[in-house]
């Protein structure tokens, strides 16, 4: 899936956010957050933060294109971070100055509201605390027969999207899957 401009300048900025103000980030524990800000915003604002799928994988919700992108080099984040690779790790680090040219009040407070609430957690931390019983992550695994082919480590990974609609109901959840329809459908007619 090909992200919007606008998408990519806020999760690249968010990024950066998140580099400046969490020590040690690894690409793990940065996947975490970022899933972390979308599950929070979802919770409190009943809206997306950055409307990106994250898949159900075996270390948690992964938003894949990032993953794939903080994997060798970044591409399509190269403006916003590096990597450095230490001791089997991948650390983050800002690029440039944070802009946030893309984020209300309300995105600023759910990204300070994940950074103290979770920003001093390992990764493997952050894995179980998006794994427990009760979390989409979890709900979506069962639901779909993956936390056994987890456990026997028969897959790692699979393409099935977390339903954040998990954490919402009647018109709140149907607002919810409009506005995630409509950036969907924005994304697929952008050149």
């Amino acid at each position: 899936m090909a992200y919007l401009k606008e998408t990519i300048e806020k999760l690249g900025n968010s990024m950066i956010y998140l580099a400046q103000r969490v020590p040690s980030l690894s690409k793990t524990k940065l996947l975490k957050l970022i899933y972390l800000i979308e599950e929070v915003s979802v919770k409190k604002n009943k809206l997306p933060f950055f409307g990106i799928p994250f898949e159900v994988w075996q270390a948690g919700p992964v938003a894949k294109d990032v993953f794939v992108d903080l994997d060798v080099e970044p591409v399509i984040f190269d403006r916003y971070i590096s990597i450095c690779r230490e001791n089997k790790a991948t650390y983050v680090f800002a690029k440039s100055a944070f802009d946030n040219g893309e984020f209300s009040d309300n995105d600023i407070e759910v990204m300070n509201y994940v950074i103290e609430k979770y920003g001093n957690n390992t990764a493997r931390q952050l894995v179980g605390i998006v794994h427990k019983k009760g979390s989409a992550w979890y709900h979506v695994a069962e639901k779909n027969g993956l936390l056994e082919a987890f456990r026997e480590k028969l897959t790692n990974s699979s393409n099935i999207e977390i339903d954040f609609t998990y954490y919402l109901t009647g018109c709140d959840a149907e607002k919810y899957r409009d506005c995630i329809d409509f950036h969907r459908c924005i994304s697929h007619l952008s050149p």
